[in-house]
């Protein structure tokens, strides 16, 4: 895990070595500035030597102002490797995400993605922040500050001994008990933020049944149990302050009775025990061994906070995608034939039952097909297939003639444009929407497209045309017009197969036919794959697939599916009982 995160320093990694060096030349000079203190009581103050009260309290800025440089320098290196090693590490894992295949993105649900690449990566930034300064800084203060302390009095020294094993024996309880309400409290965000996508992207659903209360309450749930975890997290975590403040005043106490007693039975003498300086620097030393302890508390609570961050970022960064290209890939697709050869496909090794079983097909280059089938009958699956967005479980498919597993996978899928189910519209201009299917397109190829997809109208009646600004998901066009910008958008890329996946299904049936009479006519060379609920759909098309169950129960031409499909004729009667009457 660490070694997985420490890829993401890169270029900070001379910030990330010389602020703790920085950190270390502060800690030296603070642990200094007690032993110089020290010789302006015995040696000025004492004696009334003002010389000396001078010289050293001279030597005292000095160290002060240079401990003062030191820390600076270190807070500045330190902010600026933690919030390079974050966006470094967030454009890692945004990138390993774009890496992906379904197959990735089914095991990670879209707000633990999200959670993943934010909060998680913010725990983890203030962290390492934490750890290149504070984490040098309270070990290297606990045993310098505990070595000048014994080279002053070992006697009082072994006070330390008693109170710190106490001490580090009390966190180390507090922080088993702290880290797996800390690690729960993690995945809780994730359903927090699956609960406000889901609600935001679902909010018109919301308003039109009325079920805000019940959204709200579903929040609330979630958020009554994050508030219910850092509560008992912070009630654990609120004996530190009370452990350590009884033991810095023990051993203040301790120190005070013992120290006194020594200062008086030396006479002021350091050679016969103790002096009145010396016993200053002790006080000084007590706090700094003590409060180096109770901050490395606190960044072993960081640490412990960070651990659960630390690993699911891990787990997007080591995700590897099941979909490898080959070694030797095609990069060109010859034609848009499509063979099945006894498919089977599995979502998931451990799934009940195959989603697709036994498939045979054989489609020629420049063919429409049409696949007719209950909801559940897998016809989606079918056709995801072919651009290999997943891998089949037994079996081949060939593209062109090639197995699509030997293809490269950005030529095979620049070869097939697919319109899916869900439409999806990005942010921006619709010329830029239509520019997604062919970056490189002119204005003409756009608007001939856009014509061929029955668009080319209603975009021309927006006041700003083309330049008609789309807001996130598409929310400012209706439904169907989304169809037709993405019918449109897969166009452009001129491919070798098109497949589109019941993305007619919110246009009037009129349109639908011009549509499907453009596409045959204007790209009679591509590979036409028409997945819907309707006949007057497909009814046309060479061949007309009929699924149900995983399998393809029937396949033919209309009039022959008519005569040899119970389920083809049934669907074809329900939907045409009105005029046939």
């Amino acid at each position: 895990m660490i070694k997985t995160l420490s890829r993401c320093v890169r270029e900070y990694k001379w910030p990330t070595i010389l602020a703790p060096v920085c950190m270390i030349g502060e800690v030296f000079m603070e642990t200094k500035i007690p032993l110089v203190l020290a010789k302006v009581v015995d040696e000025g103050v004492s004696v009334g030597n003002m010389g000396a009260v001078v010289s050293n309290g001279g030597l005292l800025v000095l160290y002060a102002l240079i401990s003062l440089m030191f820390g600076i320098a270190s807070a500045v290196l330190a902010s600026y490797a933690a919030t390079g090693f974050s966006r470094n590490l967030r454009h890692d894992m945004y990138y390993k995400v774009q890496e992906f295949d379904f197959a990735n993105i089914d095991k990670f649900s879209t707000a633990s993605i999200v959670t993943r690449l934010t909060s998680d990566v913010a725990n983890i930034q203030m962290t390492f922040q934490m750890m290149i300064r504070m984490a040098i800084r309270c070990p290297m203060m606990l045993i310098l500050a505990t070595a000048n302390a014994y080279s002053v009095s070992p006697r009082l020294c072994v006070i330390y001994c008693v109170v710190l094993p106490l001490m580090g024996l009390g966190l180390f309880i507090l922080i088993r008990v702290v880290f797996p309400i800390f690690d729960r409290v993690f995945k809780t965000y994730d359903k927090l933020n699956n609960v406000v996508q889901e609600n935001v992207h679902g909010i018109r659903v919301v308003k039109s049944f009325v079920r805000e209360d019940r959204e709200t309450d579903k929040f609330s749930a979630v958020s009554e149990s994050i508030y219910k975890d850092f509560c008992k997290a912070e009630r654990t975590m609120a004996f530190n302050n009370p452990l350590m403040q009884f033991s810095v005043y023990t051993c203040i106490l301790v120190i005070s009775y013992v120290g006194a007693t020594m200062v008086v039975a030396s006479g002021n003498n350091a050679a016969m025990g103790l002096t009145t300086g010396q016993l200053t620097s002790m006080f000084t030393f007590t706090t700094q061994i003590l409060s180096s302890l109770m901050m490395l508390s606190m960044v072993f609570v960081m640490v412990t906070m960070s651990r659960a961050p630390m690993r699911r970022t891990t787990e997007i960064l080591t995700e590897e995608p099941e979909l490898k290209n080959h070694e030797n890939p095609v990069e060109t697709v010859k034609d848009g034939s499509v063979d099945f050869e006894n498919v089977s496909f599995r979502y998931s090794k451990t799934a009940d039952r195959a989603a697709l079983e036994n498939i045979d097909l054989h489609i020629a280059s420049g063919m429409t097909v049409g696949i007719l089938g209950g909801t559940g009958s897998s016809k989606s699956t079918l056709v995801q297939l072919i651009p290999r967005l997943y891998d089949v479980t037994e079996g081949s498919i060939e593209v062109g003639g090639v197995d699509v597993r030997d293809y490269d996978v950005k030529a095979l899928r620049d070869a097939v444009s697919m319109v899916l189910q869900k439409n999806v519209l990005f942010s921006g201009t619709i010329r830029e929407n239509l520019r997604w299917g062919n970056p490189n397109a002119t204005d003409e190829e756009i608007t001939h497209a856009c014509q061929i997809a029955c668009a080319d109208e209603f975009i021309r009646s927006f006041p700003d045309g083309y330049d008609t600004h789309i807001e996130q998901g598409g929310t400012n066009v209706s439904g169907g017009q989304k169809q037709r910008l993405c019918i449109a958008r897969a166009l452009l890329k001129k491919p070798k197969i098109l497949i589109l996946d019941d993305s007619t299904s919110a246009v009037d049936t009129r349109t639908d036919a011009s549509i499907r009479q453009a596409l045959v006519g204007e790209i009679p060379e591509t590979t036409k794959i028409i997945i819907a609920q309707r006949i007057a759909s497909v009814q046309e098309c060479d061949l007309i697939l009929v699924m149900d169950g995983g399998r393809i129960v029937a396949q033919g031409k209309h009039d022959e599916l008519l005569k040899t499909s119970d389920i083809y004729r049934e669907v074809y009667e329900s939907q045409t009982k009105g005029a046939m009457e």
